[in-house]
């Protein structure tokens, strides 16, 4: 039994040194603790409650990860309550999803900030989101949760 632990934690540092500093990622679950260090014994400073919110994580510490959310807040949750899928929260006022990548395309939807997505694709200033089974192209300056240079298939 030791040693399968033992293993577990090789394998969880090893994958942690592979990380692009930084990724995002998004909240696997309904209720993530945010504390104040890489640990269970550091104090609970926040309380997540929203599957899917993406944060961008800036550092990791053994099954640790640092993350920053969209508002600025910052702590160490465990990499368990991370998920790679990639979603996206609408920032700013009412957005418009267009059908092609282009400002002059049809509308498709409209979305309040605030509004959580799956983040399909980018392409140059445009991202591809599924918002609620709506998907259409919106301005990567409109969202948040993918870099500004980032390629995403």
């Amino acid at each position: 039994m030791a040693a399968a632990l033992v293993l577990g934690a090789v394998t969880s540092a090893a994958a942690a040194a592979d990380e692009k500093m930084p990724h995002f990622a998004s909240l696997r679950v309904d209720r993530v603790n945010l504390r104040t260090g890489p640990g269970q014994r550091y104090p609970i400073e926040w309380v997540y409650e929203r599957k899917g919110l993406p944060v961008e994580v800036t550092a990791t510490f053994d099954v640790w990860r640092k993350v920053r959310d969209s508002d600025g807040t910052e702590g160490w949750v465990h990499e368990r309550m991370l998920t790679a899928q990639r979603d996206v929260v609408v920032k700013g006022g009412l957005r418009t999803l267009r059908s092609d990548p282009d400002p002059k395309s049809a509308p498709e939807a409209r979305a309040e900030p605030g509004v959580i997505a799956r983040l399909l694709e980018c392409r140059n200033a445009w991202c591809r989101i599924d918002a609620h089974g709506t998907k259409g192209w919106i301005p990567r300056d409109e969202i948040w949760g993918v870099l500004p240079d980032e390629t995403v298939p």
